[in-house]
């Protein structure tokens, strides 16, 4: 129980008014529910509409709004694809494109031993990037980016087989389940993995690092 009240905390530390799930699941949502019930022309315009009207709330509350604001760019580009092309699949086109950019990325990093995995702690905890580098340190950020690297390419894969496929309605559903919920999941087994490879690797602590104090050290207790 500990465990998962930590994990709670964690996320709330972490994504806490950086990531409004709200803004970013409900345009796709609107899109794929409509454009079975309705038609392609006003499922596009709901999500695009809705998408707007999150930005203006977040902008009249005085929140943060630059992820809403993504949300809205990306959901405004989709839009233009499936204009364009006339084809409601194509509102999913650059969700299938980011899957298989952030592959890339993984694998990236992890040639250039700089695991995306530390990347994304870097900023948005702020901990010094040469801790992430002590040898002591990064492997346990590589193999969680190995995991990383093999979620996104199943998900790439899977949604650009149903992107050819042809169905809008089955890929929303199929990047909705594979999006969010999923990398919630995974995040939240990266989290626990990644503390408890910490420890085995006995490397020092954020704090120790910063310190400068020599082994054997306590080593990272939370936060990864």
């Amino acid at each position: 129980m500990s465990k998962l009240n930590e994990l709670k905390d964690e996320f709330q530390s972490v994504l806490s008014g950086r990531v409004p799930l709200l803004d970013v699941v409900l345009p796709p949502l609107l899109f794929t529910l409509l454009n079975g019930l309705l038609s392609f022309t006003a499922a596009l315009f709901v999500a695009l509409a809705a998408a707007g009207i999150l930005l203006g709330i977040r902008l009249w509350r005085k929140q943060s709004f630059s992820y809403t604001l993504g949300g809205v760019g990306i959901t405004a580009f989709a839009g233009f694809l499936a204009w364009v092309s006339q084809s409601a699949r194509s509102f999913f086109l650059p969700g299938v494109i980011s899957s298989g950019i952030t592959f890339l990325a993984s694998l990236a990093s992890l040639i250039a031993k700089r695991p995306l995995a530390a990347w994304s702690s870097h900023l948005t905890r702020g901990w010094p990037l040469k801790w992430y580098w002590h040898p002591q340190v990064r492997p346990a950020y590589s193999e969680v980016t190995m995991g990383w690297s093999t979620f996104f390419g199943l998900q790439f894969l899977i949604q650009a087989w149903f992107y050819w496929q042809g169905s809008a309605q089955t890929l929303g559903i199929i990047q909705l389940l594979t999006g969010w919920p999923a990398l919630i999941l995974v995040l939240a087994v990266s989290y626990l993995y990644g503390l408890r490879r910490l420890k085995t690797l006995q490397g020092p602590s954020v704090e120790e690092f910063q310190e400068g104090k020599d082994s054997p050290w306590e080593g990272q207790q939370r936060g990864f």
